[in-house]
């Protein structure tokens, strides 16, 4: 029977300074697995490296830009080299990109958010890739959005890069899937991040009620669970799957 634990596996997390990246840093560290903190966030990045530590689990942090090339290389070779590889990659680090089509600074939003969103992603991939290939049960998430699966107003920028996560984890699972490498996709809805806490609490639950089948925003935790899920051993027949994790907004007509 295959194994329900990532005891001892590698996990590099992007984006792993707050929200659902440091959520998905503290379940896995709880599970037993060697987690790879990365986040253009120095101290904070840091701080969540160093409370896991303090709490006894095996963690340590990179400082890095994922709109960077060259730290993309250069952390995922020392991630490997100092945990002995590379089992799952966690590509969370994520940007908003909102703005109005003919709004003057749209270009300039358009290519940051699809430079951090997708581009990063794939160059993430490959730099992993010579290592996911000689891990036993090598794992990849791409973190999306519900915005590839329904849009809002004026998110254009951050809708297309994240339906583009969607397409890169079709086809890489279909390409990777002969050597065994799982590629999954999460599509998180309204969840209680740094990204949404500018929104009135008010205007948070009139949301909720109105939109998701829970009436409620998500935790950082509950995606996490998810991504864990699809990165156990177990989950080997699962791969080019985009799962929402959005409290049945996507389901709700009304």
């Amino acid at each position: 029977m295959s194994s329900r634990s990532v005891a001892g596996s590698v996990v590099l997390i992007t984006g792993a300074a707050s929200g659902m990246g440091r959520a998905t840093a503290e379940v896995f560290a709880a599970e037993g697995a060697h987690v790879a903190c990365t986040d253009i966030a120095a101290e904070s990045v840091r701080e969540v490296a160093d409370d896991l530590t303090h709490r006894g689990f095996s963690a340590e942090a990179w400082t890095m830009d994922v709109a960077d090339p060259a730290a993309i290389e250069l952390v995922t070779a020392a991630v490997a080299a100092r945990f002995g590889g590379i089992d799952i990659l966690v590509n969370n680090a994520g940007v908003g990109g909102f703005a109005a089509i003919d709004a003057d600074n749209y270009e300039a939003v358009w290519a940051r958010t699809f430079g951090i969103l997708i581009t990063a992603q794939q160059r993430m991939i490959r730099a992993a890739l010579p290592h996911l290939r000689k891990s036993p049960a090598p794992r990849i998430v791409n973190i999306a959005s519900t915005e590839a699966l329904g849009a809002t107003s004026r998110d254009s920028p951050y809708a297309a890069a994240k339906t583009a996560v969607t397409g890169l984890t079709r086809a890489l699972a279909v390409e990777l899937g002969p050597e065994g490498i799982t590629v999954n996709c999460i599509c998180p809805g309204p969840i209680l991040t740094a990204m949404t806490d500018a929104i009135p609490e008010k205007d948070r639950e009139t949301y909720a009620r109105r939109r998701t089948a829970l009436r409620r925003y998500g935790r950082p935790e509950e995606v996490a669970h998810m991504t864990l899920s699809l990165c156990l051993p177990a989950a080997s027949f699962i791969t080019g799957a985009t799962i929402p994790v959005d409290g049945g907004l996507m389901a709700r007509n009304a």
